[in-house]
């Protein structure tokens, strides 16, 4: 199969394509490289790369026409919530303005198969129940969350008037290795100053909780996927572990696993983050098999093997 993969060389991408690689299909990844770096890809030299912003889109949409891919994954995106506070102009020029781009390419170019990756917790905002269901309101409190929510309307509405398929996945919060603490991300950065023998910071109390979900278990799925396009009932799925964990959970783990002797720094809580998160997942359990493997301790060992390779 033919594939196309917009940030491809990013953190969730680069294991995205390196999987699709394996299995004999043909990749050819569009990303800037602001986030990312090609080094992320063990095929590099296996795939076709176009170094290019997706709100190019001439040159996208040129692309698109050469290369005739069957399915498109969209992944790129600016997918930092606090860069979203500082400079949400550039936000909604990545996630809103970039997404169009793509889906418009798709459409010149009669692609009929689109999956769009969203965020599950920043697009809900601070949730009125737990676990949160795909039912839940919609009241995000950072631009990233509005971005994110507000492409996820026009995947639709290119479904609705141009037969666009697609679906669309929500992670929580994913990790593992590629990741780079420069996101910001909880895990990198914990891993990091761990490293570098620092304290690392915690924003608040530490008892907000996150849903963490490891990187190689998402991604097998989003494959097997591919050939569920146009034929779910559902649209959109959480994909998650569905378990609640405290950000001092993730520091207690992740000093039994480095054997890290000193205590954390508190720093005043960030707004516009939600408190509390945890996502429902059973529509895509039972909908599409969703089997998530690996526990949130396996996970950070593996994390930080990787990152002490």
């Amino acid at each position: 199969m033919k594939i196309l993969i917009t940030g491809g060389c990013g953190f969730i991408g680069s294991w995205l394509v390196d999987k699709l690689v394996e299995k004999g299909n043909e990749v050819i990844v569009i990303d800037n490289l602001s986030s990312s770096k090609k080094e992320n890809l063990a095929n590099f030299e296996k795939i076709k790369f176009y170094l290019l912003d997706i709100c190019e889109h001439e040159k996208l949409n040129e692309i698109f026409k050469n290369e005739k891919p069957e399915i498109v994954f969209h992944l790129a995106a600016q997918v930092m919530l606090r860069k979203s506070l500082e400079d949400p102009l550039y936000d909604a020029r990545t996630n809103i303005l970039g997404t169009i781009s793509v889906l418009e390419a798709c459409k010149k170019n009669n692609i009929r198969k689109i999956i769009y990756t969203s965020t599950g917790g920043a697009r809900v905002g601070e949730p009125e129940y737990l676990p949160v269901d795909e039912k839940h309101p919609l009241n995000p409190t950072s631009p990233y969350g509005i971005s994110k929510h507000s492409a996820e309307h026009y995947v639709w509405m290119y479904n609705k008037l141009y037969n666009l398929d697609y679906l669309i996945f929500c992670f929580g919060n994913v990790y593992g290795p590629h990741d780079d603490p420069n996101t910001k991300r909880l895990i990198p950065l914990f891993v990091d100053m761990i490293m570098k023998n620092e304290a690392p910071k915690i924003f608040g109390d530490g008892e907000q909780t996150r849903d963490f979900i490891y990187v190689t278990d998402l991604v097998e799925f989003m494959i097997e996927s591919i050939d569920k396009i146009g034929k779910t009932k559902h649209k959109l799925f959480h994909l998650a572990n569905g378990e609640q964990v405290s950000v001092n959970e993730v520091f207690m783990l992740l000093k039994e696993i480095s054997g890290f002797r000193s205590e954390v720094e508190r720093v005043e809580a960030v707004k516009g983050e939600v408190r509390d998160i945890v996502l429902d997942i059973s529509l895509v359990k039972n909908e599409l098999d969703w089997n998530p493997k690996t526990n949130i301790k396996t996970g950070l060992e593996e994390t930080w093997k990787w990152f002490n390779r």
